[in-house]
């Protein structure tokens, strides 16, 4: 069986009914779990080559299936590629196709190791956050949020972490609820491990924020 065969051999029809309400986008549906779909990844990932994989992940995107973008998305979700300008690519060619915040979450996943693998790709990102595409716009911060998790930042982590939160004050009158989500999520990581940074933002931005979000990116923080 293709890789596509063996994710539709494994469709839970009921299942899938509650999982197409539950996202609400208009796709189909297989109703195979999150763990099934990455053990299938994980195995077709073992038995291919790079340029494999990438032609694969390629082809399971278009297929328009819910849990084949989740697989494409899981067959780059990888710390090390050599040479990955190939998954950069086809990572960037999904952002304007992003139309729901679970598929979006698992392709953000497999971008962020891209950025880590080469931060100068931020240049790349930054132009996201000027995008009329609210899940563009979202994908800028939900794939830099590795940067609010570092114990002990490089100058250019810490000059990376600076430039994020540039773009959170550049979003921070964005009225969409998965914007501010983002904006709330960046800010409170940021706080488990640079409160200072964090604090410092709310004080400045926290009143532009909507107040589901200024409470959320509060949230670690201690009170004053």
């Amino acid at each position: 069986m293709t890789p596509l065969e063996e994710l539709q051999a494994r469709a839970n029809p009921v299942k899938a009914a509650e999982v197409a309400v539950y996202h609400k986008a208009q796709r189909p549906y297989l109703g195979i779990t999150v763990p099934e779909v990455t053990a299938l990844a994980n195995q077709w990932r073992a038995e291919r080559s790079l340029e494999e994989r990438v032609a694969l992940a390629s082809e399971l995107w278009e297929t328009n299936i819910h849990e084949a973008r989740v697989a494409a998305a899981k067959l780059l979700t990888q710390a090390r590629i050599r040479p990955d300008d190939a998954v950069w690519a086809l990572i960037q060619s999904w952002v304007p196709q992003f139309d729901a915040w679970a598929i979006a979450d698992h392709a953000s996943n497999a971008g962020e190791r891209r950025l880590l693998a080469d931060p100068t790709r931020i240049d790349t990102v930054e132009a996201w956050v000027r995008s009329p595409h609210m899940w563009t716009r979202r994908a800028a911060l939900v794939m830099t949020l590795p940067w609010t998790k570092q114990n002990f930042p490089k100058p250019q982590d810490l000059a990376i972490r600076a430039r994020v939160l540039g773009w959170c004050a550049d979003l921070a009158d964005d009225r969409d609820w998965f914007v501010q989500k983002a904006i709330a999520w960046w800010v409170r990581d940021l706080s488990n491990h640079d409160a200072e940074a964090a604090r410092a933002f709310l004080d400045q931005h926290g009143s532009r924020l909507k107040p589901f979000a200024r409470k959320e990116a509060a949230r670690h923080l201690p009170m004053t």
